[in-house]
């Protein structure tokens, strides 16, 4: 008896240092997040002052310069191209993945590793066709240029995504469905959809995070009109050098959309994210 309490302590004190450590490392991580956010607060000469100055009169005239150096379109180009995309993707990648899960279709292996594939080659090894094609066609410095390219960027992630999803679906409700005389756009509607909700919030959010963080196509693609936030992200290190309390700000605005939209979804996500794994 005395053994078995003797290896209880033990597991407790085990269980309760892997917490300890598992907090740490993630007060570590999260240490440049909150430095980035206080020093958004300061003035320029405290966010440079050596060594770093801890107490300060926190002020908003960063985050006032850069809604008032035009920073509102980077940030509307930027929702324009995400939402628009990631509502692209999944209504795409609904019915596809339903093909390849639930009603496979021929040669699905092949389908799969085709959807796969796209996504190894290098992005910088398409960028000179697409840009003159888009040259060709008047589009670029366009924001549906953009919303095109990411939703092919992101398709083949959500396909693959999705079809685990519905994977995980058991055969014996839409068995059920059929005998209740549902067809496949209100079995699909009504019944599938429902069960793969957390999946598809999942599958969104991780659209939107790439998105929304995506860097080389706006780069090369657009001028002046459909440059995003990352692209307004570089263009605040200057010649004149970094200007670090500006530069947090810009950070912190461009990181909030995903904040709030991982907060949003983060009911669904957490459930999304286990419900299903690649095969």
């Amino acid at each position: 008896m005395a053994q078995i309490e003797t290896v209880q302590r033990g597991n407790k004190v085990g269980a309760s240092a892997l917490t300890t450590l598992t907090w740490l490392i993630g007060l570590l991580v999260f240490v440049p997040v909150v430095w980035m956010v206080v020093t958004s607060f300061k003035q320029e000469a405290d966010a440079a002052s050596n060594p770093p100055k801890f107490f300060f009169e926190p002020t908003f005239d960063q985050y006032a310069a850069l809604l008032n150096s035009g920073a509102g379109q980077y940030f509307l180009n930027s929702l324009i191209a995400t939402g628009v995309s990631t509502i692209l993707v999944i209504l795409l990648a609904v019915p596809a993945s339903y093909a390849l899960s639930i009603r496979p279709v021929k040669k699905t292996q092949d389908v799969l590793f085709f959807f796969i594939s796209t996504k190894m080659l290098p992005v910088v090894a398409v960028i000179i066709p697409i840009y003159v094609i888009s040259g060709q066609l008047k589009m670029l410095d366009n924001v549906f240029t953009l919303i095109i390219l990411y939703t092919a960027m992101n398709l083949p992630i959500a396909v693959w995504m999705m079809r685990s999803f519905f994977e995980e679906v058991p055969e014996e409700v839409l068995e059920a469905a059929q005998l209740d005389g549902a067809g496949l756009l209100k079995t699909l509607r009504t019944v599938l959809m429902p069960m793969v909700a957390p999946g598809l919030a999942a599958t969104a959010l991780i659209c939107v995070i790439f998105a929304w963080n995506e860097f080389f196509f706006a780069l090369n693609l657009t001028a002046a009109r459909a440059q995003t936030v990352p692209v307004f992200l570089v263009s605040q290190m200057t010649s004149e050098g970094l200007f670090l309390a500006k530069l947090s700000a810009a950070s912190v605005l461009a990181s909030l959309p995903v904040v709030i939209a991982g907060w949003i979804a983060q009911r669904q996500l957490v459930r999304g994210l286990s419900m299903g794994a690649v095969k």
